[in-house]
């Protein structure tokens, strides 16, 4: 089975959703994927991330499918899922989720192959001091990303998180 790609225009640039059968198989952020043809995504895929961007929707519940990935890989990714919008964990914490307390860094080069940045949150994924980490879209992105979801999601009165000072 092929997979095609569309572009969707998001707030933070073009997002080229890659599609195998009916299901989603990769984002790319800003890079139009080469070897496979350009079709028109599901409407349902496409509102999807409309609502996600304009804050109305906390979850993704298209389908999607992991194309590649090591075991611990995958786990990572899926592990993902379980990080709330507008709230962050750390690379020690995901490490820890997935049963491997010391690989931390390694669950860290395994977000940096995540198929489905946005879909699978890894932009939620931050340094136990804070920090922001890494992002291999780009650094901004993530940035962009963290402080739409947190104050989406903020109760009158919080306080801004620190790294969005």
């Amino acid at each position: 089975m092929s997979i095609f790609y569309d572009c969707f225009e998001s707030p933070v640039g073009p997002l080229y959703l890659l599609i195998k059968g009916r299901e989603l198989a990769g984002v790319s952020i800003r890079r139009e994927p080469s070897g496979c043809r350009q079709a028109s995504a599901a409407p349902a895929l496409i509102n999807e991330f409309r609502k996600y961007f304009d804050g109305a929707l906390r979850t993704f519940t298209y389908p999607f499918v992991l194309v590649d990935g090591t075991p611990f890989e995958r786990s990572v990714w899926l592990a993902l899922r379980e990080i709330p919008y507008g709230q962050t964990r750390s690379y020690k914490w995901l490490a820890a989720r997935v049963g491997r307390p010391q690989a931390a860094r390694a669950a860290g080069q395994a977000l940096a192959k995540n198929p489905l940045p946005i879909v699978l949150p890894c932009h939620r994924v931050i340094e136990s001091d804070g920090g922001l980490g890494g992002y291999s879209p780009a650094l901004e992105i993530k940035r962009r990303l963290l402080e739409s979801e947190y104050y989406r999601s903020m109760r009158p009165g919080s306080q801004p998180h620190p790294f969005l000072t």
